[in-house]
């Protein structure tokens, strides 16, 4: 008897385990692809006699779709050689400003995501004025009103640095004095040399002859010549180009306070021909501190997330 009570208190006991082991199923429903997009784009100061705007650069931008939950919109010109930076839309609203100066075309791109992940896009091309003026004094101090050339500045510290695209400093690393000197001489050597053209318009050539351009490979670097891929180091397949250039407010969306003196200026260029500092497939460079003796810039990394800081001193 005793044996029977133990055997069958086994069998329940399997019977429980067995049951308790069951898989769980679960549906994520209908996997419905938004549709029927629409991006709505209303130009600031439109007119007949102002066909692209006040040249304020303002657009009102609103965007919708069948099945949607959720935006990502992102904006690039052109002709412009970076990557598209999305952000979300939470609202389906966003008030965008067009910085480039005079008339110019730019492209919304819009991914409408619904259930489960399932995304439809949509892009829409507009044209858009704008009047942007700079600091005089920030555009002296980096061009001298005709050509002046920076170099990265090796002698101080956190002359490079990286941290959270977000962030107002390099949290996460800075170089210490001399500290690429052996990894990677280019660093330092290669020369930057801001030119303000007559005619107002303005330019940047590099001079990378010495060393070649400090960058990565691959996807990470878009000046001309890097090889697919590699470690990041000196690569002499670049030895210089150029580029125009434009100031332009800054896109950060950082507000300046006591810990972030940014002048809200940036240098945009117009190419991959040149970079600042270090070679990437970004574009814009925000100035965060500008003199006669001193250059500071923050540039978006080409890795996702990632803000890069660089210090500069003129050649003497």
């Amino acid at each position: 008897m005793k044996n029977l009570k133990y055997i069958i208190g086994i069998a329940l006991l399997t019977l429980v385990i067995i049951a308790g082991c069951k898989e769980d199923t679960y549906e994520f429903g209908d996997l419905i692809a938004p549709s029927n997009l629409v991006i709505n784009a209303d130009i600031v100061g439109m007119s007949d006699s102002n066909p692209n705007g006040d040249g304020s650069g303002e657009v009102v931008i609103t965007v919708n779709a069948d099945d949607a939950i959720t935006y990502h919109i992102g904006f690039n010109k052109i002709d412009d050689f970076a990557p598209v930076n999305y952000k979300v839309l939470a609202s389906g609203t966003i008030n965008q400003k067009f910085t480039d100066p005079g008339v110019n075309t730019y492209r919304i791109s819009m991914i409408a995501f619904g259930p489960g992940g399932v995304a439809s896009n949509l892009t829409k091309d507009i044209t858009v004025r704008s009047d942007y003026v700079p600091d005089p004094e920030v555009v002296t101090a980096i061009t001298n009103d005709n050509s002046k050339t920076w170099v990265v500045n090796k002698d101080v510290p956190a002359h490079f640095g990286v941290g959270p695209w977000g962030e107002k400093s390099p949290i996460w690393w800075t170089a210490g004095v001399d500290e690429k000197l052996t990894a990677a001489p280019c660093f330092y050597s290669t020369t930057f040399t801001f030119i303000k053209n007559a005619n107002g318009t303005f330019k940047l050539t590099v001079d990378a002859s010495a060393d070649g351009a400090f960058t990565k490979t691959g996807a990470l670097a878009n000046i001309p010549g890097i090889p697919a891929s590699g470690d990041e180091g000196c690569y002499s397949e670049y030895s210089g180009g150029s580029s125009s250039f434009n100031f332009v407010p800054s896109s950060s969306g950082i507000a300046v306070d006591a810990t972030y003196p940014s002048t809200q200026i940036a240098i945009k260029l117009a190419t991959n021909e040149a970079y600042i500092g270090y070679g990437a497939v970004q574009s814009e460079y925000e100035i965060l501190e500008a003199t006669s003796d001193y250059l500071y810039l923050r540039v978006q990394g080409t890795e996702t997330g990632n803000g890069w800081w660089i210090k500069l001193k003129p050649v003497q």
